[in-house]
C-alpha cells in the first residue's frame, strides 16, 4: 500500500474530489496548510507573500491503484501555472483501526 499525499492549490480542491471519486477513490483526508515551494512565495506590487495557502490531501491507495490516483491528481489539479502543487508517494508499512486494534496490512 502506498500514501499519497497531493499539496495542491485550494481553488482546485472541488476538481481534484470528483476525479478521485469518478476513479473509484474515495476515503480521504484533507489539511489546510500554507507553504511555499522554489519560487519562495509571490511578489505582488510592493507586498512579498511567503506562505501560501494551498490543500493537502492523504490518501491511502493498494499498489495497483497509484497510477490511477496520480492521473487523477494531476490532470485535475493542473493549472499550468508556478505553484500547481507536488504528489508524494510513500510505502505504508502499517494500518491500525483505533475502534477494534485491527491491523490491515
Amino acid at each position: 500500500m502506498k500514501l499519497i499525499q497531493a499539496i495542491f492549490r485550494p481553488e482546485r480542491e472541488a476538481e481534484v474530489i470528483r476525479a478521485l471519486e469518478k476513479a473509484g477513490l474515495y476515503a480521504m483526508t484533507k489539511l489546510d496548510v500554507l507553504g511555499r515551494g522554489k519560487q519562495r512565495g509571490v511578489q505582488v506590487g510592493e507586498a512579498t507573500y511567503d506562505e501560501l495557502a494551498k490543500l493537502m490531501l492523504m490518501i491511502v491507495v493498494e499498489d495497483g491503484d497509484v497510477d490511477r490516483a496520480v492521473a487523477a491528481i494531476r490532470k485535475s489539479a493542473y493549472t499550468g501555472h508556478f505553484g500547481d502543487g507536488r504528489i508524494f508517494i510513500l510505502p505504508v508499512e502499517h494500518i491500525l483501526t483505533i475502534r477494534t486494534g485491527e491491523a490491515t496490512l
